[in-house]
């Protein structure tokens, strides 16, 4: 292992993509910790504070934390994950026909979609900010500081402008890491986000501990329970159902193809934390609407029902999950597509005739695998706030933020592996042969 690290820096153009990705990071988490101009940090900590269990400091755990700060990138990178749900639903749905001419001219068609969302992110970014603005103007504190001291027009216009700008360039930077650095900018930045704020978690633990709040026995527990928990996600996020696929001989020329045994891998958990990320950008659309009226009785109401714990935003929460994950599915897979494929190079499932037959076999197979991903993803998702409520945990570090953290931890090293083994270097995994079956040695 530690050999597979030090090959890392001897791959020039990997080492390159490497030092810019850990650049563009660090730029972001710079960025985080700029607060906009005249804004009452004791104000703006009693406010989260009172609302650390609430959708609020969920969504401050996608930005890293700069939400808390009310900083120039506090909307992080979720306008543009709505605008790409909004673009997604509409291709998937057949709404608008020039989406669907698009989708179909390859790269071209790719790049003008990509231009839509970036310009639907602007006009995201631009009511989001304005409803974050208005709500940290007029939402009351727990001790009754006023936030912003002077709340004048200016003042909303210059923070609208800031955070749009700051969401834009979050944007960027996440392009760059993806076309630049090691891939998945997006959901690196994500990852990064919500790792920098373990060191703060683990010492509000040792807080409590000091203080007595939380019992060493509830704290152990709570330890072994995250160390489970991530074990077991990192065992469904590689378990694959493979379907058996015999190939038939053909003789093209003088040469024989086929005859070959494969199989389709298909993932249990192929939506992953696409579909928790989707689900919050869902939920925070009502947020960001209530935003515009703090101070209104039935607002207050509305977002008492609307928090993190209650029932009915549980309920919703799990059945936005499981439809985004068999949203996310039917788009990425297309059982008729495989089918076709199949039969055109002389493929075959065992028993199964090819063709319609077998892309109903296909599909019976995903919506089987679908629904047990979902269902491992709902609960994986609520699991932090089982864990606050039930042990008073001092952390949000548990259900989505592990499926981030682990999904996005196994495909970067999986991209990192397959750029090694391209220039004959050893990845983190060496592989070895015994009587005709592949197995790795770590």
């Amino acid at each position: 292992m530690l050999k597979a690290f030090v090959d890392i820096f001897k791959v020039p153009e990997l080492k390159r993509r490497i030092l810019v990705t850990i650049g563009i990071l660090a730029a972001f988490r710079l960025g985080a910790a700029v607060p906009i101009p005249n804004i009452d940090p004791e104000g703006l900590r009693a406010l989260f504070e009172a609302h650390k269990g609430s959708l609020l400091g969920f969504l401050d755990m996608f930005s890293g934390g700069a939400l808390s700060r009310l900083s120039i990138f506090s909307l992080g990178i979720m306008p543009y994950i709505n605008a790409s749900i909004i673009m997604s639903l509409l291709q998937g749905a057949h709404v608008l026909p020039y989406l669907d001419h698009l989708a179909k001219e390859g790269e071209h068609g790719r790049k003008k979609i990509n231009q839509i969302t970036r310009y639907a992110t602007v006009g995201l970014s631009m009511i989001q900010s304005f409803g974050l603005t208005m709500m940290i103007i007029k939402m009351p504190t727990p001790g009754g500081v006023p936030i912003v001291p002077d709340p004048s027009v200016g003042f909303i216009i210059i923070t609208v402008l800031t955070v749009v700008t700051g969401t834009l360039l979050v944007m960027w930077l996440g392009e760059q890491i993806t076309e630049f650095g090691i891939g998945n900018g997006i959901s690196l930045i994500i990852f990064a986000g919500i790792v920098d704020q373990l060191p703060g978690a683990t010492k509000n633990m040792f807080r409590l501990l000091r203080l007595e709040e939380i019992t060493i026995l509830a704290s152990m527990f709570l330890v072994i329970l995250v160390i489970c928990v991530t074990a077991f996600v990192v065992w469904v996020e590689t378990a694959q159902r493979k379907i058996p696929v015999q190939y038939a001989k053909r003789i093209v020329g003088r040469k024989m193809y086929g005859g070959a045994s494969t199989f389709l891998p298909i993932k249990v958990d192929q939506a992953g934390v696409i579909a928790v990320i989707f689900a919050v950008a869902v939920l925070s659309a009502p947020l960001t609407l209530l935003q515009f009226f703090p101070a209104a009785t039935w607002a207050q109401k509305l977002t008492q029902f609307w928090t993190r714990g209650s029932v009915i935003y549980e309920i919703i929460f799990a059945g936005l999950i499981v439809f985004f994950c068999y949203f996310y599915n039917s788009i990425i897979i297309n059982p008729n597509d495989l089918a076709d494929n199949m039969k055109k190079w002389g493929g075959f499932i065992s028993g199964i005739r090819p063709g319609e037959t077998t892309a109903k076999y296909i599909q019976r197979i995903i919506e089987r695998i679908t629904l047990g991903g979902a269902l491992f993803v709902t609960c994986i998702a609520i699991l932090p706030d089982l864990l606050r409520g039930w042990f008073n945990a001092p952390f949000f570090f548990g259900g989505t933020a592990i499926l981030i953290v682990v999904g996005v931890s196994l495909d970067t090293i999986g991209q990192i592996e397959s750029q090694m083994i391209m220039r004959h270097y050893e990845g983190f995994m060496k592989q070895g042969r015994i009587k005709g079956r592949w197995f790795n040695i770590k």
